[in-house]
């Protein structure tokens, strides 16, 4: 019992500088396109998206409409946070907390795909808002 303890325990922790490295760089990711959607840089905003994504939308254009139809939260973005990062079946998602411009709560998540290019956004959910409670 104790070997497959030390052994269980051995994987994770040669695997948590590797989790930490991928987070670190996957926060980056979401923050540039984040950034880039304020700037109204979707040229910039569309570098971040995967390949999958960019056949999906063809060209910057029809991707950064879709953004500003569908997730108001991310074109007009105001304050970011960070939640867990998960394995979801061999997908990485990342969560996160968007305040959007009128002051909004929303809760996202990021499937995130290991591309030649580096960590890039394979699609975006939207979570239920989370109970807030006076």
């Amino acid at each position: 019992m104790r070997r497959i303890f030390a052994f269980v325990l051995g994987l994770w922790f040669v695997g948590a500088p590797a989790f930490s490295q991928d987070a670190a760089a996957i926060e980056d990711v979401i923050g540039s396109q984040l950034q880039a959607f304020n700037d109204r840089d979707v040229a910039e905003a569309w570098q971040y998206a995967s390949p999958n994504i960019k056949r999906l939308f063809g060209n910057p254009g029809n991707f950064g409409m879709m953004v500003q139809q569908g997730y108001p939260m991310v074109w007009d973005n105001a304050d970011v946070r960070f939640l867990e990062l998960r394995d979801v079946a061999g997908n990485l998602w990342q969560k996160i907390m968007i305040r959007d411009a009128q002051g909004g709560l929303h809760v996202l998540d990021y499937q995130m795909v290991e591309t030649s290019d580096g960590w890039q956004i394979n699609g975006v959910q939207l979570l239920p808002a989370p109970d807030v409670g006076a």
